[in-house]
């Protein structure tokens, strides 16, 4: 018999960002405690470019844009937000989309496989994502409640179960 299989990503629905980021700068624009502080929301490359008139409005622009992603079912982990900065005589906040694993949160979740998972269960990394793989689906479905347990600062998804 065959070993089953899954895959552990790390992925931004880019489709549901878009459409957080298009709420984002509707409500932004029509919220009467953002009027005369010149709010913005838009896309700026690979990043969400943030800016008002004050530290506090940015502030709570971003406040805005993380309730969004939350609506659209995407995880506050998947978000790298920066601090405030001035920029001439406005604030400006960048927040990023982690996509992928990076290969010391892999390492770091194929430890957790190799110390806490049943005994029959092997990770391997491969890119940005792993495979985990087992003779027992069982143990799979195990291994995927103990790493949605653990506490870690990435929004994991499990994929090709097989």
């Amino acid at each position: 018999m065959a070993d089953s299989s899954f895959d552990i990503v790390s992925k931004v629905d880019k489709m549901e960002a878009e459409n957080a980021v298009n709420q984002a700068r509707k409500e932004v624009t029509q919220r009467y405690d953002f009027k005369g502080t010149d709010p913005s929301v838009e896309w700026a490359g690979e990043s969400i470019l943030l800016k008002a008139n004050t530290e506090e409005r940015v502030k709570a622009i971003l406040d805005v844009v993380q309730t969004k992603f939350i609506k659209r079912g995407i995880s506050l982990k998947s978000l790298e937000d920066g601090e405030p900065y001035p920029s001439g005589k406005e604030y400006r906040i960048e927040v990023g989309l982690k996509d992928g694993i990076a290969s010391d949160q892999a390492k770091k979740i194929s430890k957790i496989i190799r110390d806490e998972a049943p005994k029959g269960v092997k990770s391997q990394i491969q890119g940005d994502e792993l495979r985990v793989q087992s003779k027992s689906r069982d143990d799979l479905q195990s291994t995927i409640a103990l790493l949605k347990g653990s506490d870690l600062d990435i929004d994991l998804q499990f994929i090709n179960m097989r």
